[in-house]
């Protein structure tokens, strides 16, 4: 075992520094320590390092252990510091430390507009606030929403606008296993967003722009002009932006769907697997220079400048950058030692991008990109030897689906985790849309090659069409299969870590036939196992009532154990966006199903019995008689805008708590608010303070 762990630190020495690096980043972001700790922590490890350092030179062996936790201790602080940095509210100058209503801001749009259905978006950067003749340097994100006759056409990337609109905190919904939508743009920098009208802002003379943002939009628009003019097909034109550029403002939402379903969405997103072609027709095309002495050295750099010209031309997504940067660190240390491990490389580069920005952590496409490629290192060149196929194209075919087997191991725990769904049919999927989505994207490059001579570049665009049609209508066709996909998983994030220690324990072990990897395998199972039985164990015991927080309506569920009792407004079965935003996330998360039996529960007109909770539901005006032995109200939930008064229901009943959901208008709210402070009955506005959770057991 000893030996075991030195041949793998030997192997992968940077991860040493990395795995204290992710722990400083994680416990500054859950704990929020003060900045002084970090530096403090940093100072006395460096310290008493030096001190290691005047120990002779004979006896200092006996301290390599102390150092190697010495060593880890500053890189600990390191990651600590690094998230107190790239924390926006941690910047002196942060647009939320000085700014207040009705004060008018300069902001710069940060990117083109993009279409909404009733809006056009962007992100754009505060520069100052004003106030009277005084105006305050400051430095902050936010995301502009303009109403469609807001002349768009005047607005552009770089223009400078003056907004007078009080901006809104950026706020989660607070219903439970919702995606916390204020974190991920905190991550970005974006703390406040603002719906313009015509009048609410002026265009400012002058635009605010940066060569390189320039080039990169320019370049887009270029590109996408070549595809609408070549490409055949709305669903067709939109899938092909989405693959070359990462251009998602034309995608159908329920081809996307499709693509989801079925385990091919990476096929959409700009990420690891484009990369990975970019790079192998690279490495094809710069073989002939490895040959010769004298133009070895070009090799490595034309294919790491034609990685990030594609990035760029991507659109310098982060999810691009962060693959550009791997496979860069891959092409370097080949051509620097070719004995150097590619997991090493992978650790230098994600150390490289946890330093650019440590919340990059969070990010499901940066777990997804390292968990597909370490995925295919280890198990391609396995599942590629299932099979001997003489004929090359068919060999190239499924060494494409080898490479996404392989993927999947390691990924399918993360997806499950994030997207609580598994496409069981993703292996039939994947099995002509890879190849075919590869040969589309060649396919596409070729075409911006040739685009100067229009016949040529119109045949390949049909060309283009006809084989992007035939990967969306065997995607879809698949969709249709029963079972294609297990939907409204739901497993914790450590379940998700014992499936990947299983994984790559069994991988390990199958492949080096080493009984250290069939042990890891076997712990990670046995634990997964365990917890996932001690959480249903859980669930079956557990008896809530939630009020949801979903925009102008009422949407309460009733729980007993693995079932639940939906009360609330009718519309919301039949919506099933709204449904699947706002409650599907708690029911997964909860592990329930809809029942029209519920234990214990009684609902008679208003009222409501649930396992001894007496809750009174009022969206209307309604009059109680004064009572000199009120009934107790456990839960008094007000909808809509009844005309009711707190004293008056105060003195007729005796309630306990008071909850105001989403329906009830803020003028309303605010008004019953006061009243309750003044009668000292508690309440909760889920519309502030997210939904309220209620455990009756």
């Amino acid at each position: 075992m000893a030996l075991y762990r030195y041949r793998f630190w030997k192997k992968i020495p940077f991860l040493k520094i990395l795995i204290p690096l992710i722990a400083g980043i994680v416990a500054q972001w859950n704990f929020q320590l003060p900045a002084n700790m970090g530096w403090w922590i940093m100072i006395i490890a460096v310290l008493f390092l030096c001190s290691i350092f005047f120990i002779p030179l004979l006896n200092r062996f006996h301290y390599s252990a102390l150092s190697g936790i010495t060593v880890s201790v500053i890189f600990f602080s390191v990651g600590i510091l690094l998230a107190l940095k790239n924390d926006i509210r941690n910047n002196s100058k942060w647009l939320g430390h000085y700014y207040k209503e009705s004060q008018v801001l300069i902001a710069t749009l940060d990117e083109p507009l993009v279409e909404k259905t009733k809006s056009f978006k962007a992100n754009a950067t505060v520069t100052y606030l004003m106030e009277g003749e005084k105006s305050t340097s400051v430095t902050g994100k936010i995301i502009i929403y303009f109403k469609k006759d807001s002349l768009r056409h005047n607005l552009r990337y770089g223009s400078q606008i003056l907004l007078k609109k009080n901006l809104q905190e950026i706020k989660n919904s607070g219903n439970p296993g919702s995606f916390d939508y204020k974190r991920y743009s905190l991550f970005q920098g974006i703390t406040h967003q603002v719906y313009l009208k015509p009048g609410d802002f002026e265009i400012l003379q002058g635009e605010n722009q940066t060569w390189l943002k320039k080039l990169i939009y320019s370049s887009r628009e270029k590109v996408l002009t070549l595809l609408r003019k070549n490409i055949r097909g709305e669903k067709e034109l939109g899938l092909a932006e989405a693959l070359l550029i990462g251009y998602k403002n034309d995608l159908d939402q329920s081809l996307v769907q499709s693509y989801t379903n079925t385990g091919v969405v990476h096929i959409i997103a700009i990420s690891g697997l484009h990369l990975g072609l970019i790079y192998w027709l690279l490495v094809q095309l710069f073989k002939p220079l490895r040959r010769n002495k004298k133009t070895n050295w070009l090799a490595p750099v034309l294919i790491i400048t034609g990685l990030w010209a594609f990035s760029l031309l991507a659109g310098a997504q982060p999810s691009v950058l962060r693959s550009a940067l791997m496979f860069s660190c891959i092409v370097l240390g080949e051509s620097f030692s070719r004995k150097s491990s590619v997991y090493n490389t992978m650790a230098i580069s994600a150390f490289i991008l946890l330093c650019y920005n440590p919340y990059w952590l969070w990010d499901v496409g940066f777990q997804l990109s390292y968990a597909a490629v370490l995925s295919i290192i280890i198990f391609m060149r396995p599942i590629y030897n299932w099979f001997y196929i003489k004929n090359k194209i068919l060999d190239f075919i499924w060494k494409l689906n080898a490479v996404t087997m392989a993927a999947q191991v390691l990924t399918i725990p993360l997806g499950i985790y994030h997207f609580h769904q598994f496409p069981s049919s993703f292996i039939l999927t994947n099995f002509l849309a890879v190849p075919l989505s590869s040969m589309i994207l060649i396919g596409e490059i070729l075409l911006c090659i040739v685009s100067f001579i229009p016949s040529i570049a119109l045949f390949i665009g049909k060309i283009i069409s006809w084989f992007i049609w035939l990967m969306n209508t065997y995607v879809e066709r698949i969709e249709m299969i029963p079972f294609s996909l297990w939907d409204g998983l739901q497993i914790s994030l450590t379940q998700a870590i014992f499936l990947i220690f299983f994984a790559s324990g069994i991988g390990y072990w199958l492949m080096e036939k080493s009984k250290y990897g069939l042990k890891m395998g076997m712990a990670g199972l046995f634990l997964f196992l365990a917890e996932r039985s001690i959480s249903f164990i859980k669930a079956e015991k557990q008896q809530k009532i939630i009020v949801y927080n979903v925009p102008q309506k009422r949407a309460i569920d009733f729980i007993d154990g693995r079932n639940y009792r939906f009360v609330g407004d009718s519309d919301l079965l039949m919506d099933g966006f709204t449904r699947n935003f706002h409650l599907k996330p708690s029911r997964i998360l909860y592990r329930i199903k809809s029942t029209d039996s519920l234990g214990n529960f009684l609902l008679t007109e208003n009222y409501i019995s649930f396992q001894g909770k007496k809750v009174l539901l009022l969206e209307k005006a309604v009059s109680f008689l004064p009572n000199t032995d009120n009934p107790v109200v456990d839960l008094l939930i007000l909808s809509g805008n009844p005309k009711l008064y707190m004293k008056k229901l105060a003195g007729s009943l005796e309630i306990k708590q008071v909850i105001f959901d989403a329906s009830v208008p803020a003028w309303k709210t605010n008004y019953w608010k006061r009243d309750c402070d003044s009668l000292h009955i508690p309440w909760h506005d889920v519309t502030t303070k997210g939904a309220f959770v209620m455990k009756v057991n």
